[in-house]
């Protein structure tokens, strides 16, 4: 009974925060400023104006504008959140860190990795006191995942099984997530989370993609993908491999499941009679990475074997079970401010703030390298497949020594 009033509980208050008190200088943002006491809701900007009026009045935000560039023009605004179309995305980044706000950028960053380089590598970030830019890959901020990540030994993975699916309704025809020239395609963004975990629980990049399976979306938008199997091989020979799908059954749930098996390996126990070893094969798996803060749990199997060193013969067999939630830091021994209620945008808003306002950091972040990574390693299994890399934007910022200088 508790553990269901913990959960009513938690997604309560995830869906409706407490408002602390508002700090005399907040950071002037964005509509996930609800519940951080250092940002302010300020303006939201959509190319029609009653549309940007109507989303203001809903979330009691002050200013609505009906251009993009109306929000970078403000002076008051610090900091600027990016839900465009990802074909949009590294214009109205590099547009933004120009006008010196701080950027929290919807994944994926880019379409591809040449635009990835030109804007992570900008000049513009070199500048002394340059804006934050972060790629919200917001799941990467949850305790659940720094937690599970502990439990991962690196150099002995052997496998890991990487699954996102949802329901067909909840990317609809005719959505820009399925447009190859508005950088749609299941791969880039749905694909962009089970790809990651990949990379963070590997602690590596992918040496190669080995096969990308996909089936395509029905013309006119068949140069976009709507589900993918692609298998990834890394340094040591180990493999990730990942399924995703956007169009699954109406009655599937959505689905974001890893597991991971490592080796089997060799442990030293002096009270074993000689002639015997001892041996350990660890499996992890977490359900519902992506939205942990909702529910989620992780499952730690540890098996052992006795093994007669002389013919190899198994003479004793057991296993050490445990299931785990976390939906703290204090959860997770780790000294981090965080709410059972907080979702995983809040926890990113959190190291998101604390970047801003020049505090100690954390460890927990997506920098530039990372990103641009990202956007390889799914430009490696765009190439595989067969289909065409999404088209890099047209656009270039002149940067002249007033940018670089504000």
């Amino acid at each position: 009974m508790s553990s269901v009033l913990g959960f009513l509980r938690r997604n309560w208050q995830a869906y409706s925060p407490p408002e602390p008190p508002k700090n005399t200088n907040p950071i002037k943002f964005g509509i996930l400023a609800k519940s951080h006491p250092d940002v302010e809701i300020h303006a939201v900007a959509a190319r029609q104006k009653d549309k940007a009026e109507a989303y203001a009045k809903k979330h009691n935000i002050p200013h609505a504008f009906d251009s993009y560039q109306a929000i970078l023009d403000d002076p008051s605004i610090d900091a600027v959140y990016i839900p465009l179309v990802a074909s949009l995305h590294y214009e109205w980044a590099i547009k933004a860190i120009a006008k010196g706000k701080h950027v929290l950028l919807e994944k994926p960053a880019t379409v591809n990795a040449a635009e990835a380089e030109m804007l992570f590598r900008s000049p513009l970030l070199r500048q002394p006191n340059a804006p934050v830019l972060l790629e919200a890959m917001h799941f990467r901020f949850q305790p659940s995942w720094q937690y599970f990540l502990s439990l991962v030994d690196h150099e002995n993975i052997q496998t890991v099984d990487s699954v996102a699916e949802l329901p067909s309704y909840i990317i609809p025809k005719g959505n820009a997530q399925l447009e190859y020239n508005l950088g749609g395609g299941t791969m880039l963004h749905l694909g962009t989370y089970p790809m990651y975990a990949l990379r963070q629980i590997m602690g590596d990049e992918p040496k190669e993609c080995v096969t990308c399976r996909i089936r395509s979306n029905p013309p006119p938008v068949d140069l976009s993908d709507e589900s993918t199997e692609v298998r990834f091989r890394f340094h040591g020979g180990r493999i990730g491999n990942a399924v995703i799908n956007a169009r699954a059954s109406v009655t599937t749930l959505p689905t974001f499941n890893i597991s991971v098996c490592h080796k089997e390996i060799k442990l030293e126990d002096m009270t074993l009679p000689k002639g015997q070893t001892k041996w350990t094969r660890r499996k992890l798996s977490i359900s519902n990475f992506l939205i942990s803060s909702f529910w989620h749990r992780i499952d730690i199997v540890d098996e052992y074997t006795i093994r007669d060193e002389t013919n190899e013969k198994d003479l004793k067999k057991w296993t050490v079970k445990q299931s785990k939630k976390v939906y703290t830091f204090k959860d997770a021994n780790v000294d981090q401010p965080s709410e059972p209620f907080w979702s995983s945008f809040r926890h990113q808003l959190e190291q998101f703030v604390n970047r801003v306002r020049g505090k100690q950091r954390s460890g927990l972040w997506v920098d530039q390298e990372d990103s641009i990574a990202q956007a390889r390693m799914i430009d490696m299994a765009y190439e595989k497949s067969g289909l065409p890399l999404r088209p890099t934007s047209k656009f270039r910022l002149e940067i002249s020594m007033g940018n670089l200088l504000g």
